[in-house]
């Protein structure tokens, strides 16, 4: 309940509201001629000094104050529709506005739908289903501004069964048609996950002005459909319809899933052409884009450029140099962000922390972690916490890193048992490597990588039946291996390689490559890494094994046609393999050419026989 009176802040500005009423030539009646109810004169002052109250929330709460110390009743529908749009509009604290809203009496179809807006901009949008539902047991009958402002909360709340029985409603009530009704509903369907009914949706708009073109387009490249986003935007280029930098992030985004380096440059281009490279968000995209393709001096150039830099742009940047194996780069820029003032995200955190596990800086790590914590307030999440483990993990503090994930106040989930089990099978710790396989059993009992990883351990230790046990095992279980596979891109196609695949039609000049470069390299003292291939068999068989290695095949297919001196660029779903990291260091250096490999968690850059990551991966 409301006090019956509200303290006011500035006695100043209540004398001002007293003189206004009292000394206004229009209102400083005589006794006599003075209306008896002097109400309605108050209502409509204080509702004028509410409509010019634009900026200040003190002043709001002034206003409010004076109209309840004379007598205007918070009932009036009037008043209270000006009270709460006011409220709403200044960014007033929700239960304030609702405070105001539950003395309103028949609340009319707009003072609903002020405060179903508010909720739906704050930061939970939670009451505005109830709301909603309120509304329609009152007989207020939804109008037009009505489901923009529920569907946009529905999206926040990521709620699509919610979302569903409001369309159906906005169906039967004939308002579906309209264009920004089926804009937030595209909208709502595409921050939910459902693309497809997205899809339907802006498919069944006769009307689609730009924001129909980047919620669908946006829809694809944010839920891992960034080949259907590319295709709308050739749709939306055909039918003549101008992009903006909305549409600029989405694209980017598209091309940083598919690694599509090429269509991300044109897409630059283009913004160059159009003048899109002052926009912020577009220019972070982009950035973001020639970090996750390889392509780090591009990324350093676009932040060097930009006009201005945010806190997201040094993130970028700081996380782009971190996962390019640039980690020393990547901690000095985060030097340069603090001297700048700025004050870092938990994600910039997560790059920082990233690239001291990936260079071995294991007490720099720590004190990171400690100033995050302590200096910054910020509480670390679970993948701090994984940097944490990982950083103890890859120095082969193995044991160390056990007891860190046993004394974590948070739990720890599959990936941080997954990272210490990578870590036993690297350093042949099988029963530290048993216990993490235990508890990965329990969180994520069909991930195939994790009987690969039991597996390995098993056999870097010739423990030949335990490795027949653990494929058995996946046999019966039905679990099937990942398999390992490689993409280039070439003259704006994609091409894909798998383990002694021969489906190219230039397998036959593909595979003589290969067999010149392998007799180039050991030429220059390669010597196949064996180790790696953990399977009973002879040690020929092994070298023949890691000869068609994926990402050897698109090497050779790149060597064939592209000119000398062309980087070559590689993406490969499984971590690359110590014999395939040695030869590309020499293919580097014999054949004079970058090469940027990313796995599945990093990349690695190639040039005149050493890589970026230091061979400390």
């Amino acid at each position: 309940m409301l006090p019956k009176q509200v303290s006011l802040a500035h006695s100043s500005f209540t004398q001002t509201i007293s003189t206004a009423l009292t000394h206004n030539p229009k209102t400083n009646l005589s006794a006599s001629t003075r209306p008896q109810n002097p109400l309605p004169l108050i209502l409509q002052k204080c509702i004028a000094l509410l409509q010019s109250c634009a900026s200040s929330k003190s002043k709001l709460k002034q206003i409010h104050a004076f109209s309840v110390r004379h007598g205007v009743p918070l009932t009036n529908p009037d008043m209270g529709k000006h009270l709460v749009f006011t409220a709403v509009s200044l960014s007033a604290p929700m239960s304030y506005a609702h405070q105001i809203f539950s003395h309103i009496q028949w609340p009319n179809v707009f003072t609903w739908n002020t405060m179903i807006r508010g909720y739906a901009e704050s930061q939970n949008p939670m009451p505005v289903i109830k709301l909603y539902h309120q509304m329609r047991v009152s007989s207020v009958e939804p109008d037009t501004h009505t489901y923009p402002f529920i569907l946009k909360a529905v999206a926040k709340l990521m709620n699509v069964k919610e979302g569903e029985k409001i369309h159906s409603i906005a169906l039967r009530n004939g308002l579906e048609s309209l264009v920004f009704v089926k804009n937030a509903l595209l909208h709502m369907y595409a921050c939910c996950g459902q693309v497809e009914s997205a899809h339907k949706v802006f498919e069944s708009m006769s009307e689609r002005d730009l924001v129909a073109w980047n919620s669908v387009i946006n829809g694809f490249s944010l839920n891992g459909k960034p080949n259907e986003a590319l295709t709308i935007f050739r749709e939306m280029s055909l039918e003549g319809v101008e992009p903006d930098g909305f549409t600029m992030v989405s694209l980017l985004c598209a091309c940083a899933e598919l690694g599509a380096l090429a269509l991300g440059g044109r897409v630059h281009v283009y913004m160059l052409k159009v003048g899109l490279t002052r926009n912020s968000h577009a220019n972070n995209a982009l950035l973001d884009l020639y970090a996750k393709c390889g392509s780090i001096k591009e990324a350093q150039k676009v932040f060097e450029e930009m006009e201005e830099r945010s806190v997201v742009s040094w993130t970028a940047l700081v996380v782009g140099l971190a996962v390019n194996g640039f980690s020393k780069e990547a901690l000095e820029l985060f030097k340069k962000f603090k001297r700048e003032g700025l004050v870092p995200t938990e994600i910039t955190f997560v790059g920082v922390l990233y690239a001291c596990s990936h260079c071995g800086k294991v007490d720099e790590g720590f004190e990171y972690f400690r100033v995050m914590k302590e200096e910054y307030r910020i509480v670390p999440r679970i993948e701090h916490y994984g940097c944490m483990v990982d950083l103890l993990a890859r120095a082969g503090s193995v044991k160390e890193a056990y007891e860190y994930i046993k004394n974590m106040p948070v739990q720890p989930n599959a990936v941080i048992w997954r990272t210490l089990l990578g870590a036993c099978t690297i350093h042949g710790h099988s029963a530290l490597g048993e216990i993490a396989r235990g508890h990965i059993l329990q969180l994520e009992p069909r991930h195939s990588g994790d009987y690969v990883l039991i597996s390995n351990l098993y056999a870097s230790e010739r423990r030949w039946s335990d490795v027949q046990k653990v494929r058995r095992k996946m046999l019966s279980e039905g679990v099937r291996k990942t398999p390992g596979y490689s993409i280039v891109e070439l003259r704006n196609s994609i091409f894909e390689f798998t383990m002694g695949d021969r489906s190219h039609p230039q397998s036959d000049e593909i595979y003589a490559k290969l067999a010149e470069v392998t007799k180039v390299l050991k030429l220059k003292g390669y010597v196949p890494h064996t180790e790696n291939v953990l399977a009973d068999i002879e040690e020929e068989e092994k070298e023949n094994a890691l000869s068609y290695h994926s990402e050897k095949i698109a090497i050779a297919f790149m060597l064939l046609n592209t000119a000398p001196g062309i980087p070559i660029r590689i993406w490969k779903n499984l971590r690359v393999c110590a014999d395939c990291h040695l030869a590309f260091k020499l293919i580097s250096k014999v054949y004079d050419r970058e090469i940027v490999v990313r796995d599945r968690s990093r990349f690695h850059h190639f040039r005149d026989g050493s890589c970026s990551c230091s061979d400390y991966w």
